[in-house]
This record gives C-alpha cells, sequence and structure tokens, in this order.
C-alpha cells in the first residue's frame, strides 16, 4: 500500500515523505516543480529522497490541479491515504498572482477530494494555514474561533479548502484532517521565509527587512514536530461516529491548529539568530506589509489531547540547527 504526498518537492512534503519512507512506508511523490523559488533547490531535496530509499519513493512531476494526469500517474497504483501539502503558498504572492492560488489551492484541492472519493482512502490529511485567522486578535488561536475575516487571497483559498473537505466528509464520509500550520522553519526551508531571508542577509553583512517595526510575534515551529503531528494524525483518523470533532464537524472531518504554542517576539529571533550566525543583523524596520498580521500563537490543545501532540524544540535549539544546515547546504 502507498501514500500519496502531493507537493513532495516542498519543504514540508519532503520531510514527511523522508520520514515516511525511513519507517518502510512506501510514497508516491508528486510536485509541479513551479519557480516560485529556485526549482534546483526542489530537485535536490527531490534527489535526496531517491538516493536515501530507493524504490520504495515514485515521483512524478505534474501539476496536481490537472486530474486527467493525476489519473494517469496513479494508474495501476492502490492508495491507501493522501497527505495533501501542495499549494501555492506565500501571503505576499497572493497579491501578484492570484490565479496562481486559484488553480493550485482551489481547483487543485478539489482534485485531491475527487481522488481520495474515487480511491476510498483511508483517510486524507491536508495543510491549511494559521492565516485562515486573519486579523483575530484574541490569542491564542483556537480551532473554534470564527474565520470569516481572511486578510489575503492565500488565507481565503485555505479557508475554502477546509469549506470543501467538510462538504466532501459530509457527502461521502471520507476521513479527513486538515492542519492549521504556524511558522514553519528548519533545514530544507523555503527561501522566501523570514527564517532564510534573514540568515541569508545576516551572513552576507546586508540589511534585513523587519515589518511592523519588529513588533510582531510568531509561534516558530520547528519542522520535526511538525512531521511527527503529521504522521501522527495521518495514523489515526477521525471516526465517522456522529461526534463532534475538532473544529465542529460532525462529520468525519477535524481541523487542529499544528504549532509550537509558544509565540516568540520578532526581535528576540533576530537575537538568536545574531548568536547562531556570529554577526549582529543591520536592521531594516519597515511598516506593516498588505496581508500580515501583527501575531500567531496556537492553541494545540485539540491535537495534543487526540494524538499526543507535544512539540519539543524551541528556537534556542532549532534557529541554530537551521543555520547551521544553510552553511552547508549553500558553502
Amino acid at each position: 500500500m502507498t501514500i500519496l504526498v502531493t507537493g513532495v518537492a516542498g519543504f514540508i512534503g519532503m520531510q514527511v515523505a523522508d520520514r515516511l519512507l525511513a519507517d518502510g512506508r512506501a510514497v508516491t511523490g508528486i510536485d509541479n516543480m513551479n519557480d516560485y523559488y529556485a526549482v534546483s533547490l526542489k530537485r535536490d531535496r527531490v534527489a535526496r529522497l531517491e538516493t536515501a530509499h530507493g524504490k520504495l519513493f515514485t515521483f512524478a512531476e505534474l501539476d496536481f490541479a490537472d486530474a486527467g494526469a493525476v489519473a494517469a500517474a496513479l494508474h495501476g497504483q492502490h492508495i491507501d491515504a493522501i497527505i495533501h501539502l501542495g499549494a501555492q503558498a506565500g501571503v505576499r504572492y497572493s497579491l501578484e498572482n492570484p490565479q496562481a492560488y486559484v488553480r493550485s489551492n482551489l481547483a487543485g484541492h478539489v482534485t485531491m477530494l475527487e481522488l481520495a472519493r474515487e480511491r476510498r482512502v483511508r483517510h486524507l490529511v491536508y495543510a491549511s494555514s494559521s492565516s485562515v485567522y486573519g486579523g483575530n486578535d484574541s490569542l491564542p488561536f483556537r480551532v473554534e474561533d470564527r474565520v470569516d475575516h481572511p486578510v489575503s487571497l492565500y488565507a481565503a483559498t485555505k479557508r475554502a479548502d477546509e469549506l470543501m473537505s467538510e462538504t466532501y466528509a459530509h457527502l461521502f464520509r471520507i476521513p479527513m484532517t486538515g492542519l492549521r500550520f504556524f511558522t514553519v522553519y528548519g533545514p530544507w526551508g523555503r527561501p522566501d521565509m523570514a527564517m532564510w531571508i534573514f540568515t541569508r542577509k545576516i551572513l552576507a553583512g546586508e540589511p534585513i527587512p523587519v515589518f511592523n517595526h519588529g513588533r510582531m510575534q510568531r509561534d516558530f515551529t520547528y519542522i520535526d514536530d511538525i512531521v511527527s503531528g503529521v504522521i501522527g494524525c495521518l495514523d489515526h483518523p477521525p471516526a465517522d461516529d456522529g461526534g463532534p470533532k475538532a473544529g465542529g464537524s460532525r462529520s468525519p472531518h477535524r481541523l487542529y491548529n499544528i504549532g509550537n504554542n509558544r509565540p516568540e517576539e520578532l526581535m528576540h529571533l533576530i537575537a538568536v539568530l545574531e548568536e547562531a550566525c556570529g554577526r549582529k543583523a543591520q536592521i531594516d524596520f519597515q511598516p506593516m506589509q498588505p496581508g500580515d498580521v501583527h501575531a500567531t500563537y496556537a492553541d494545540i490543545s485539540a491535537i495534543a489531547a487526540d494524538i499526543g501532540y507535544a512539540p519539543t524544540t524551541g528556537i534556542e535549539v532549532g534557529v541554530p540547527r537551521f543555520v547551521e544546515w544553510y552553511r552547508g547546504y549553500n558553502g
């Protein structure tokens, strides 16, 4: 039996696939290898999986919004479960290229829902985002909170994914879990995210852009903790018992926050990065960016109670690990 991982050339997708494969589980990964950031990094991630795991890992380069291409690539394979992590990421980029989000995050999500329905998979785990909470100023963010006022198109597409998943879980009784990720970082991370940008610029002696004049908080979550949570959810699908699930559904569909449960001041993160890099940062304070939020903070009580999720890696440990990997990868 095979687990399908979408976005397998992405940061979280590659790390989840690596853990599954290390456990001896066969993985088919798909990714369209788009150029939102350096394709070379994506190819290096896939190559690492192929080298480490051999024939246990199969890769297909395709657009998962193309239902015909997905069907052709998976013909004859038994798909036991789906971990749908592929998406067009980035809050700010959604202001520049909205159609990319419509195709990937909306049409692509429906393709995966239809695949889950046709194959009768035992569980579909999919990526949502903490951005669905929008400008919510009640902290920590709880899965019971209203999420009707997204402040970016990216956030709106992720909330739409949750609603479409609820519909499919209700109509077709497909077990599903949506995961609202909170600021994931670590080795093999994304070049468009603050951790990578800050590290690159600090090491190069360039000014780092710090928005809202540094008055921001983020619930930074280390990749190893995220992977443990994703796979823990995969192995514990929600029951179709009519009882209420996390997020309020009575269908076999639940929503979890998956974060570190510990918001960090942005300026404290920069201080930890400075120590890990061995040099001071030049800071370019800038105003708040459109679509951004002041703070994120995950209430993880639901996922902790249901699957025992317990993150263990603070930024004092995780940031030096990232910097060490970054230096090694970039020479």
